[in-house]
C-alpha cells in the first residue's frame, strides 16, 4: 500500500506546516560533526593523536559523513519535491525548486567563499613558498576559477576534487548542486517507478551504494577518476529510492518496532564494520556506506530509541546549523593551522596549545550559529519572498524569445460553480490545455472567445458548459450532467483527474 506523506511521522517529525523529518535533521548534525572531527584530526597536537589512537577509524573515516549527507539529501529532496516535479517536467515548477535550493545554498556559501578568498589572496601575496592552503593540490586563484567557485561549478570539469575548491570542503556543495539541477529530470523516472514493491525499491537503493562499497573493499580508497560524481549520483539516488520504499510501507506498530530496532542495530554494525574493516586493510571499513540508506529509512519509521534522541531540540538545532558548520570549519582550521606553524606560544607540546585547539574546535559551532541566525535564515526568507517573480522568469524568457505570444488568454471563471471540487479540477485542466496549446502554437486564433468555447467544428467542453450553467434554468441541469460525465471520462483517461 502506498501511503501519503503524513503530517507527522513516527520519529516525532515535524509539524504539518513544515513537514520536517526531525530524526533526519538530527542525523545531519551527527554527519556534520563527524566530518568536522575528521578534518580536525589532522591537527598536529599530541593530544589529538592520542584520541585518534583510541577511536581510530571512528574518526579517521569521518569523510564518510559526506556520503551520509548525500543519502540524506536524496531522501529529503524526494520527500519534499517528488510529487510536484515527478508527473511532468514543467518550467515553473523546476524554477521554483531550483530557486528554493539556491536560497538554501548560496547566502552562507558566498560569505565564506569571499572571506576565505581574501585570506588566500593575502597568503598568496605575502607568502614565498607557493602554499596558500592546507590542501594536497593548491587551489588556483584567477578570475576564471573565481567565477566557477561563484556559481558552484568548480568541480564539474575535474576528475578529482583535490584543489578544485578554494574552501576545500565545498567540493561536495558543487556536487550536490549538480544533483539538484538533474533532479527535475530524474524525478520523472522516480515518479514512474514509485509503484514497484517496497522490497524492489529498497534493493535498488542498496545496489546504488555498491560502486563505492566495492571501491572501499577493493582498494580501501574512494578516490578514482570522477569518483566524486559516482558518490553524489549513487548516494543521492539511493536516498531517493529509500524514500519511495519507505512510503510504500504500512506504518503499523510492528513496522515501527522493527524500524526502531534497526535504528539501534545499524549504527552499531556501522561502527563495528569500521573497526573490523581496518583488520582487513586500511580503509576497508568504508564499505559500511552500503548501510546508510537503511539507517536513514529506519530513522524515519522508528518511534523510539535513537530516532527519538535525534528528534530532540538539541539535535534539531544542530541539524539546522549543520550546513553552516560544514562551511565554516575548514576556514577556521586553516587559520589555526597557519598560526600553529608561525606562533611559538602555540607550541603543540604546551597545555596552552591544547586549550587553544579545543577552543578552536568548539568555536566552529558558535560561528556556525552566527552564520545561521545572521545570514543563512534571514537571507533565505528574503530570497524566497522573490519566488513568484522567479517562477515567472521561464514564461518571460519564452515570450522574449518569441516562443509564446505575449497576448493574454481569457480563462472561464468556474470558481463559483455549484460543484466546487469538480470546477477546480476543470479549471486546472483548462489552464494546462491552454499552456500546451500556446507552446504548440495553437493559440493563434484572432478570436477573443475562450479557448473552450463552442464552434462549428468543436462542441463546448465542460469548462464552457459549467460557465453557461450558471445562467441556465433547472430544466437544463440534466444536459449539463451528461456533458460532465463525458468530459470527466476524457479527463480521467488523460490523467488529470482520478476515478472515484
Amino acid at each position: 500500500m502506498t501511503i501519503q506523506r503524513p503530517a507527522t511521522t513516527p520519529s516525532g517529525i515535524g509539524t504539518a506546516s513544515s513537514g520536517e523529518i526531525r530524526g533526519l535533521t538530527g542525523l545531519r548534525a551527527v554527519a556534520a560533526v563527524w566530518v568536522v572531527l575528521f578534518h580536525f584530526h589532522f591537527t598536529p597536537l599530541p593530544g589529538v593523536a592520542e584520541v585518534v589512537g583510541v577511536f581510530g577509524p571512528l574518526i579517521t573515516s569521518g569523510s564518510l559523513g559526506v556520503d551520509l549527507f548525500f543519502v540524506l539529501s536524496g531522501f529529503v529532496i524526494a520527500y519534499t519535491y517528488l510529487d510536484e516535479l515527478g508527473p511532468a517536467l514543467r518550467a515553473r515548477s523546476t524554477a521554483r525548486f531550483l530557486w528554493a535550493r539556491a536560497c538554501r545554498l548560496w547566502p552562507v556559501y558566498l560569505l565564506v567563499l569571499h572571506v576565505f578568498g581574501v585570506w588566500l589572496v593575502v597568503r598568496a601575496t605575502l607568502g614565498t613558498d607557493g602554499v596558500i592552503a592546507f590542501q594536497a593540490v593548491q587551489p588556483v586563484l584567477d578570475v576564471g576559477q573565481y567565477l566557477q567557485q561563484l556559481v558552484l561549478v568548480q568541480l564539474w570539469d575535474d576528475a578529482y576534487f583535490d584543489g578544485a575548491s578554494w574552501v576545500g570542503s565545498t567540493w561536495s556543495i558543487s556536487a550536490e548542486w549538480l544533483a539538484y539541477l538533474l533532479f527535475p529530470v530524474a524525478a520523472l523516472a522516480l515518479h514512474r517507478v514509485r509503484g514497484l514493491p517496497a522490497v524492489v525499491l529498497a534493493a535498488g537503493s542498496l545496489l546504488l551504494m555498491l560502486p563505492m562499497t566495492w571501491a572501499y573493499l577493493a582498494t580501501g580508497s574512494p578516490y578514482f577518476p570522477f569518483s566524486w560524481l559516482v558518490r553524489i549520483l549513487c548516494g543521492f539516488g539511493a536516498g531517493a529510492l529509500a524514500y519511495l520504499a519507505v512510503r510504500k510501507v504500512r506504518w503499523t506498530s510492528t513496522a515501527r518496532r522493527v524500524a526502531s530496532a534497526a535504528a539501534v542495530v545499524v549504527p552499531v554494525l556501522i561502527g563495528a564494520g569500521l573497526l573490523l574493516g581496518e583488520l582487513a586493510g586500511p580503509g576497508r571499513g568504508g564499505a559500511v556506506i552500503v548501510a546508510f540508506p537503511l539507517l536513514v529509512a529506519a530513522l524515519v519509521v522508528a518511534d523510539r530509541g535513537p530516532a527519538m534522541l535525534l528528534s530532540t531540540r538539541v539535535f534539531g538545532y544542530g541539524g539546522r546549523l549543520s550546513y553552516g558548520l560544514y562551511l565554516v570549519h575548514i576556514p577556521l582550521f586553516e587559520v589555526y593551522w597557519y598560526a600553529l606553524e608561525r606562533a611559538p606560544w602555540l607550541a603543540p607540546q604546551t597545555v596552552f596549545g591544547h586549550v587553544v585547539g579545543v577552543v578552536v574546535l568548539l568555536s566552529t559551532v558558535g560561528v556556525a550559529a552566527l552564520a545561521y541566525h545572521l545570514v543563512e535564515e534571514p537571507s533565505r526568507r528574503r530570497l524566497r519572498a522573490l519566488a513568484p517573480a522567479v517562477e515567472r522568469l521561464p514564461l518571460r524568457v519564452a515570450v522574449a524569445l518569441g516562443i509564446l505570444r505575449a497576448r493574454p488568454v481569457a480563462l472561464p471563471d468556474v470558481a463559483a460553480s455549484s460543484d466546487g471540487a469538480l470546477a477546480t479540477a476543470v479549471a486546472r485542466f483548462a489552464a494546462k490545455r491552454q499552456a500546451r496549446a500556446r507552446m504548440g502554437g495553437w493559440a493563434d486564433e484572432p478570436s477573443a472567445a475562450p479557448r473552450h468555447a463552442a464552434s462549428a467544428l468543436r462542441p463546448a467542453t465542460l469548462a464552457s458548459a459549467l460557465v453557461n450553467a450558471q445562467n441556465r434554468r433547472a430544466a437544463h441541469r440534466k444536459e449539463l450532467e451528461q456533458w460532465a460525465d463525458y468530459e470527466r471520462a476524457e479527463y480521467i483517461r488523460s490523467g488529470y483527474l482520478h476515478a472515484g
